[in-house]
């Protein structure tokens, strides 16, 4: 697991998320997980684990996307569970995370749902 600094609390890890992806650092993305993480990406699968979330965000990033900071919505915490999330900058569904607070105190990824659309009518 990557060295990188950890989330101290949990709107850090989609700060750090976003610093680790314009630097192009799967492995600093997959740090962000628990072991056996699951994310839903790309859409309409899951990936699972954290080496299997590496290995997607190494492909990702090869087309050097540019990630920009999206302001955090309020965090819900319940002991070492927490739900956060971001409205996307241009307006299209929410994004949403289930992370857990870790033995050391930090905190990482479980659930990952990071990009999801209102239902049309």
């Amino acid at each position: 697991m990557s060295e990188n600094e950890k989330a101290l609390k949990p709107e850090d890890l989609t700060r750090l998320f976003v610093e680790r992806a314009n630097a192009g650092d799967a492995a600093g993305i997959a740090a962000l997980y628990e072991e056996t993480a699951v994310m839903a990406y790309p859409p309409g699968s899951v990936t699972v684990g954290r080496e299997a979330i590496r290995q997607l965000w190494e492909k990702v990033l090869t087309h050097a996307p540019k990630f920009e900071q999206e302001a955090p919505l309020p965090t819900l915490i319940s002991g070492d569970i927490a739900l956060t999330s971001t409205p996307p900058k241009d307006g299209s569904g929410a994004r949403a995370q289930v992370v857990r607070r870790q033995p050391d105190g930090t905190w990482l990824r479980l659930l990952d749902q990071p990009e999801f659309n209102p239902p049309t009518r």
